[in-house]
């Protein structure tokens, strides 16, 4: 069992309902390659913060933030509990903590600059210039994760401060209850391998080639992300598909690596190995948490 059956369960049992917390299943089209809930899982649970992008519509960190407040705050005044679901460890630290997030406008012309020293010298290149100016925030940040390494240079080019000195907390109006999986490295490489090759038989290269053919550019955030850059690069006859399907599998331990670190930084999380059957553990974490939510009310 993984994190999707795993919070269906919950919600179902507790009535509840799922708020995503994955920056790419935001977009419409991109099913597949973000293991998006099927039409069958959203008919047996609620769910929110799904679809709500095409993909050449960015969402701020500062919107998600705003639009997973908001929704958590609908369905607790519904009477139903709010699940908050993801993979994305900056969409979870943005609204658990409510992390104050820097009001600096995008600057496009220096964006492109930035983009365009990415492409010359390396996303690497680009990273190293973001440590000199603002190593708390570089530090977490992946190297190849060039959005949002433009991102963090744009805000201290314009403001002249880093961006880790901007930023804050101002704690969200809920209470939270931080659940974290795992499971050994070894069981967790052949989940990966096999979801990999799941979701190729499944039409993930067909589904990349819509996304192409319905006139998204290649230089997308949305087609730059995990999966699909391989895919597109096969697509373009750079890559056969084995290649791109290695390729995703190694960003993929990478990209799993960094967001634990992260999600691991998170203060007062519980922690589960999933390969020891936790589900009893936390059925009554989750009770517990509830009951002392009522007795507070």
């Amino acid at each position: 069992m993984g994190k999707t059956a795993l919070s269906l369960e919950l919600a179902q049992e507790f009535r509840g309902e799922i708020v995503s917390a994955d920056s790419r299943q935001i977009y419409r089209g991109m099913d597949i390659g973000t293991a998006k809930p099927t039409p069958e899982e959203r008919r047996r649970v609620p769910h929110h913060l799904l679809d709500i992008r095409d993909p050449d519509q960015p969402l701020s960190l500062a919107e998600y933030q705003a639009l997973a407040i908001r929704t958590i705050q609908a369905i607790q005044a519904r009477g139903r509990a709010p699940f908050l679901v993801g993979g994305t460890a900056l969409y979870v630290k943005a609204v658990v903590t409510g992390m104050r997030i820097p009001d600096v406008p995008p600057d496009p012309a220096l964006r492109q600059e930035l983009e365009a020293l990415a492409r010359e010298q390396g996303a690497e290149a680009l990273h190293r210039r973001l440590q000199e100016r603002d190593p708390v925030t570089a530090a977490q940040i992946h190297p190849h994760n060039v959005r949002r390494v433009v991102r963090a240079l744009e805000i201290v080019l314009r403001t002249g401060r880093p961006k880790s000195e901007l930023e804050g907390a101002e704690p969200p109006p809920f209470r939270s209850l931080l659940v974290g999986l795992d499971m050994p490295r070894e069981q967790l490489h052949a989940r990966i391998e096999a979801r990999i090759r799941r979701m190729i038989l499944e039409g993930w290269v067909e589904e990349t080639a819509r996304l192409l053919a319905a006139g998204y550019p290649e230089s997308l955030p949305a087609l730059t992300s995990l999966g699909y850059r391989e895919l597109v690069a096969h697509l373009r006859g750079e890559l056969s598909l084995e290649e791109a399907i290695q390729r995703i599998r190694v960003e993929t331990h990478r990209f799993v690596r960094h967001q634990y670190t992260w999600f691991r930084r998170m203060e007062g999380g519980h922690w589960f190995d999933m390969s020891r059957s936790p589900q009893p553990a936390i059925r009554e974490l989750v009770t517990a948490f509830l009951a002392e939510g009522q007795e507070s009310a």
